[in-house]
């Protein structure tokens, strides 16, 4: 079950929440890319950034060079009671967007939406053997399989590289599935409502154009 705190309790809309920790699982193993918000030189700065997750952990990663990184992964006190970590507070978002919902009126228009939003420290990950576990969990969400596929990280590359790790202690959820809800004297206008799903799927694997031509597509790529 997930624990609320001060800052993942829901203000509104209680009923599209979730305590279920596997559902917690489900919106981020289901998604590709998370918002990573931060604040960099007293500015607050959302980054969207791929992820990947291994247990109660969220992997981040990106240049050593980058602000929005240096900033998470340094310390700083916690005035706001946050969970445990090495650096500083950060706030990690995944959405999934599955339908518009269309009421009889404007005002109650909609979106069928799954959401989870993680609060915590991030933490810089300097043991080797986790950098490259969180790495790989990075690329296997993207591409499941592609890591024992192509070319693992060089030295220079890892060197360039930062990982963060976050906790998924202090997170929540939240879901809304169904059709439109409408105030009753609109039931009886004559307008269209319902919902318009949204499907995302994979496309045609599309080669690079310098690829030889006798190299086909592998099976983890052709199989999604």
């Amino acid at each position: 079950m997930l624990s609320t705190t001060a800052r993942t309790r829901l203000g509104r809309e209680k009923n599209r929440g979730s305590a279920d920790r596997n559902d917690l699982y489900d919106v981020l193993d289901a998604g590709l890319i998370c918002h990573l918000g931060v604040v960099v030189d007293g500015h607050p700065m959302v980054i969207p950034t791929g992820y990947g997750r291994i247990g109660e952990t969220l992997y981040l990663h990106g240049s050593t060079g980058a602000r929005s990184l240096r900033a998470a992964g340094s310390g700083g006190s916690d005035s706001s009671g946050g969970s445990g970590g090495s650096g500083s507070d950060v706030c990690v978002t995944v959405t999934h967007v599955d339908g518009i919902v269309l009421a009889r009126s404007v005002f109650n228009h909609s979106v069928n939406y799954r959401s989870a939003m993680i609060y915590g420290r991030a933490r810089p990950v300097t043991d080797e053997e986790e950098r490259m576990a969180g790495l790989r969990a990075l690329t296997e969400q993207l591409a499941p399989g592609q890591w024992d596929y192509a070319r693992p990280p060089t030295a220079k590359e890892l060197a360039a590289t930062a990982v963060l790790a976050l906790s998924l202690e202090e997170a929540s959820v939240k879901i809304r599935r169904g059709a439109p809800i409408d105030d009753e004297a609109d039931y009886a206008l004559p307008v269209w409502a319902g919902v318009l799903p949204i499907d995302t799927r994979w496309g045609e694997p599309q080669p690079d154009p310098v690829l030889p031509k006798e190299i086909g597509i592998p099976v983890h790529i052709s199989s999604r």
